[in-house]
């Protein structure tokens, strides 16, 4: 019976709308967090009279016989939507107020976007995140400073030993892309350009619809736990219908094969 595969490419379906939403909520304090939400496809159908087809009369049907073959996973986007800010007081922490990612060095010489400002400094001195990949361009903080500001345009100034004013040192940018949820997510908080994202937009905060930076903040993920668990519970009773039908078709297939005996 169609019922048996159609019931269980909906059970499928639903396991992985969990699996979605189940990353989500374990990711709900992870700063610049952006949380997916899987999209479904009807699957072919087939076709047991056209519409407009010539009936047995010789009359034209007004509408056709049609039969869906179940569901399909069709993509998993994210919302790229502003979570909260927070304050953290992180003398190198910047939250992101806008569209605009911070650009970072990989370990193999790539590029990679993240939304994570939970900034320090390494060895070296220079501006890296959580992860220690450098911010680009890169950004070194001398060791003899006694404050550091961060501007929302991302100018970086320190206030050295002897002197009145700070000084500048290196200006944050931040890039944006046409398509954000066409970027592919990488892991610790990072993102990968694909075509479907488009180029790299790079330049200053504050220009070009980038953003701006807030020092001594990060931006909270954007996961609502509320609307996620009500999300799980629709899930479930789905799932539990699904499991239902395969149920009552197999009961069917059952009462079906007795008649025969």
């Amino acid at each position: 019976m169609r019922a048996l595969h159609t019931s269980a490419t909906g059970m499928a379906a639903q396991q992985f709308n969990l699996d979605v939403i189940a990353n989500n909520l374990a990711n709900v304090n992870t700063a610049g967090f952006k949380k997916s939400a899987a999209h479904f496809e009807d699957l072919l159908y087939q076709n047991l009279r056209a519409p407009g087809a010539p009936s047995g009369n010789g009359n034209q049907l007004p509408v056709g016989s049609q039969v869906g073959l179940g569901v399909s996973i069709g993509s998993t986007r994210q919302a790229f939507g502003q979570g909260t800010l927070q304050q953290t007081g992180g003398i190198y922490d910047v939250a992101i107020k806008g569209d605009g990612f911070l650009r970072v060095l990989l370990p193999d010489g790539n590029l990679a976007y993240t939304r994570d400002g939970a900034l320090a400094i390494d060895g070296q001195g220079r501006l890296v995140t959580s992860s220690g990949n450098v911010i680009q361009p890169e950004i070194v903080i001398p060791q003899d400073n006694e404050g550091i500001t961060i501007a929302p345009d991302g100018t970086v100034s320190v206030k050295r030993p002897g002197q009145a004013n700070a000084e500048q040192i290196g200006q944050i940018q931040l890039t944006r892309f046409i398509n954000p949820s066409g970027l592919q997510a990488i892991g610790g908080n990072m993102y990968r350009p694909t075509a479907a994202s488009g180029d790299p937009i790079d330049g200053n905060p504050t220009e070009n619809g980038l953003g701006a930076l807030v020092h001594q903040m990060v931006e909270a993920a954007n996961v609502e736990v509320i609307e996620e668990m009500i999300r799980m519970i629709t899930i479930q009773r789905a799932y539990e219908t699904n499991s239902k039908a395969i149920q009552t078709a197999d009961e069917m297939l059952q009462g079906a094969n007795s008649l025969k005996r």
